[in-house]
């Protein structure tokens, strides 16, 4: 039950932020969404640095976990060279992959930055229940908790250019939230891979690192810092980067 926790709430927070096409006819006010952008984007670099790489240097050494980081981030580069960045506009979406949507280049683009998250808690899944106890099961819950607060507004940019394209509610919501469930299963693979290879372990989790500091530097914080009132997804960040430290020198 705790294990599948871990793995499910990244999900329910993209359900959420889907769930909210049916609240929001014209999406969350500037304000708010660059406040919890912010929060979130804060939240995953504290999460990647005490949650993540600390660990994987403590398990192996700086270059080990440099190495893992490095290749996180390349293979987020790797998939924005295939897809466009969620926040692409809708030229250089099209000019990128013809013949798909702006609304369905999100939620490919969405899906696809989705699965190291997933990775991200499964690593961490399998850390808290190694004999060693890499990870305590808190710092791992606090990972989960922080990445699905991350996704509920990135359900909300899959589920609503979808209804605004002509989709009935209940369909942007299914697509939206379907482009969420690559997280409990790239969690599942983590978690299976690592037990029976946990040499890998600190590899897969400064990997993980990488990809989320890449998704929060590329997606979150430019989201949460361009036109007016950047000073509140700054805010934001602060809090939330001090909210996750916290919470992990607490129950770390």
């Amino acid at each position: 039950m705790s294990l599948a926790i871990l793995f499910l709430c990244p999900f329910v927070g993209t359900l959420l932020g889907s769930a909210a096409v049916y609240f929001f006819h014209d999406g969350i006010g500037e304000k708010t969404g660059k406040a919890v952008t912010g929060f979130a984007g804060g939240v995953m670099i504290a999460a990647s640095v005490w949650s993540l790489l600390l660990p994987a240097i403590e398990q192996s050494s700086y270059y080990i976990a440099a190495l893992g980081f490095l290749l996180g981030v390349a293979f987020l580069l790797l998939l924005d060279t295939i897809v466009p960045h969620i926040h692409a506009t809708a030229e250089k979406a099209e000019g990128r992959a013809s013949g798909l949507s702006k609304s369905s280049l999100l939620m490919l683009a969405v899906t696809l930055h989705n699965i190291p998250e997933g990775m991200a808690v499964g690593a961490a899944a399998a850390a808290a229940i190694a004999s060693d106890g890499a990870i305590s099961y808190a710092s791992a819950l606090a990972l989960s908790l922080g990445i699905a607060l991350q996704n509920f507004p990135e359900g909300l940019v899959v589920s609503m250019p979808l209804y605004k394209a002509g989709k009935n509610k209940g369909r942007a919501f299914l697509e939206g939230t379907l482009s969420g469930i690559v997280e409990p299963i790239g969690a599942l693979v983590a978690f299976i891979f690592v037990s029976f290879l946990s040499s890998l372990l600190p590899v897969l989790l400064s990997f993980a690192a990488g990809a989320m500091f890449y998704v929060v530097v590329e997606e979150l914080i430019p989201e949460a810092s361009e036109g007016e009132h950047s000073n509140i997804g700054t805010i934001g960040a602060a809090i939330g980067f001090a909210l996750m430290m916290l919470l992990d020198g607490i129950f770390g």
